[in-house]
């Protein structure tokens, strides 16, 4: 049996890409109650209806998690990530009939494990300071986090050594590199995500709801105004949605922003209260939340008949982050048209039905979560005083008292404060 097994799998290890072997189509989720409402429909007709009751089902359930707070908005992101990793994972495993390797379901799982760790253990150290200063095992593993890290990626790197097959080496590294592209593309990306929610919570809404109505507007003008294709990897997409998902994202975007700028609860950053054991939402917001007067440019001013208008400056940017999820964003589909065409598949999964799996839903966003990181350590965050602080209090005594004093000098130097003060 083991002779057999080595020679099946040598053939498969050997194979061009042109004999990838059709993945079996994902079966039809749809609810019954829905296929009997729809029955006498078109199909046409019919998956427009099946996509547009799930997407305001799965709307009104986001609004509910962002009612739930910034921790539940967390656990979605990680449940989110965990998903989509699982659905490319299964491709591959399909796709280079993996299920004989040994250990490769365990590894791919374990080195999910050690990335999330790593990621979340880094989020840990610089956001929850004051709750890891208290509590005197988290404080071994947070000194020694990023060696643990690596010992625990080491540990999968070996057992992955050792568990090569001959005749298999192809195949079971195939597998391996899919695995890390894989981590590469949902952990890290995930993790960018929470970076930007610690940010304020209007830095992870309003980029994610303008992917999502960029999707929804490009759909429903291409649904029934398109007549051009846009490109060959996605023959749905068309020009006439492409730009009417434009427009319409960057005036939601705009308008979305007034009304988030509004709230403390959008724009402050997130933090963790330590004595309360609660994520607080709690500031005085920064200049770009707080109205501001602008002159309109004189070519507007003929159109609008305004001279002058009140807006946040955030809006300003939110034109920015709208116009990536128009243009750019959706490239992030077409990438995942290509690797579904490469492997003749029609969705990732049937997770969602009329929509595909999750990771059909959020293969745009996960360019637009590394582009706002960009966005924001580029062009808004500055020095965050809250989070210096929270790390001069770990400092032993006789570190804070030489900060002091190096503090102190330098003020003196610069005239703030008097030389007569002393320590």
């Amino acid at each position: 049996q083991e002779v057999d097994l080595e020679e099946r799998l040598g053939e498969l290890d050997l194979r061009s890409d042109s004999d990838v072997p059709d993945i079996p189509l994902p079966t039809d989720s749809t609810p019954e109650i829905l296929k009997r409402a729809l029955s006498g429909l078109s199909a046409r007709w019919k998956n427009w209806w099946i996509r547009g009751i799930l997407t305001l089902a799965m709307i009104s359930g986001f609004f509910l998690i962002i009612y739930l707070g910034s921790f539940m908005l967390m656990l979605l992101v990680l449940s989110i990530q965990v998903k989509c990793y699982h659905e490319i994972i299964t491709i591959g495993y399909r796709v280079y009939h993996s299920y004989d390797l040994p250990w490769f379901r365990s590894l791919s799982w374990y080195f999910l494990l050690c990335v999330n760790y790593f990621f979340y253990g880094e989020t840990v150290a610089d956001y929850f300071v004051t709750f890891v200063q208290r509590r005197e095992q988290l404080q071994f593993l947070i000194r020694y986090h990023r060696f643990i890290s690596f010992a625990l990626y080491l540990t999968g790197f070996c057992m992955f050594v050792l568990s090569l097959v001959k005749k298999h080496y192809r195949l079971q590294f195939y597998m391996f590199a899919w695995t890390h592209v894989t981590l590469l593309i949902t952990v890290t990306q995930s993790h960018l995500v929470i970076q930007n929610l610690f940010e304020g919570m209007i830095w992870f809404l309003v980029p994610i709801s303008s992917v999502i109505c960029n999707d929804i507007a490009a759909y429903i003008f291409g649904f029934f105004f398109g007549r051009t294709p846009l490109i060959k990897l996605s023959p749905k997409k068309t020009w006439e949605g492409f730009i009417g998902g434009f427009f319409s994202t960057v005036v939601f975007g705009f308008i979305f922003s007034y009304f988030l700028a509004q709230h403390q609860y959008f724009v402050c950053p997130v933090e963790y209260n330590s004595e309360t054991n609660r994520f607080v939402t709690e500031c005085e917001p920064s200049e770009l939340f707080q109205l501001k007067k602008y002159s309109v440019p004189p070519l507007l001013q003929a159109v609008l008949g305004w001279e002058t208008v009140h807006m946040y400056p955030f809006q300003m940017h939110s034109i920015a982050l709208s116009t990536f999820a128009s243009l750019i964003g959706p490239f992030g589909g077409f990438f995942a048209s290509g690797f579904k065409r490469a492997f003749k598949i029609k969705d990732f999964a049937d997770t969602i039905p009329g929509h595909g799996g999750i990771m059909d839903r959020f293969d745009c966003q996960y360019l637009m979560a590394t582009f706002v990181h960009v966005y924001i350590t580029s062009f808004i965050r500055g020095p965050n005083p809250s989070k210096l602080l929270k790390q001069l209090l770990i400092l032993q005594p006789e570190q804070q008292l030489s900060v002091y004093k190096t503090l102190k000098s330098h003020l003196i130097e610069k005239g703030i404060l008097q030389p007569s003060l002393r320590v």
